[in-house]
């Protein structure tokens, strides 16, 4: 069995931030065995272990600025991580996995569109259809769990940006 992590960072709090928590609650009420899911505020300098004992790992979090809706990526280790940071992209964490020697499975960016981040703000109407699509992707990749699999949904996004 493929071990999967779902690694989702946002706040509740901050309006369209709630994607990615909403996603990762998402993803634990499908309970598919293999499948972990970790929630943070911030993806941290921590997460790199997170990432390095799975075979498969998926960042989920929402952007303000990105061409559609729901954005599937694949990712590659950031050549120079800012480890002295709490905050760190994606690429970051799987640069401090790379410095500390740890060996990073194949890395997947669900990115939803966000417009409102402020303290105390409703997630926007279009933020939640977004989820609403990002919930269809989740579920599709998860029932196939395979690099090859995800790859493919890449492919059909015509995205590569994270």
């Amino acid at each position: 069995m493929t071990r999967v992590l779902v690694l989702a960072a946002g706040n509740e709090m901050r309006g369209d931030d709630a994607a990615g928590p909403a996603l990762a609650s998402y993803v634990e009420r499908l309970a598919v065995p293999g499948v972990r899911t970790v929630f943070d505020f911030q993806f941290q300098v921590e997460h790199a272990v997170d990432v390095a004992a799975t075979d498969l790992a998926l960042f989920v979090d929402a952007h303000v600025s990105q061409p559609r809706p729901v954005v599937f990526s694949s990712l590659d280790a950031c050549a120079t991580p800012l480890p002295g940071t709490h905050a760190l992209s994606p690429a970051e964490v799987l640069g401090v996995a790379r410095q500390l020697g740890l060996a990073a499975p194949p890395v997947f960016v669900l990115s939803v569109a966000g417009s409102t981040f402020e303290l105390g703000a409703d997630m926007s109407a279009a933020t939640r259809q977004a989820c609403r699509q990002a919930e269809a992707l989740l579920a599709a990749l998860l029932a196939s769990p395979t690099v090859g699999a995800w790859q493919a949904h890449v492919l059909e996004s015509g995205a590569l940006e994270a």
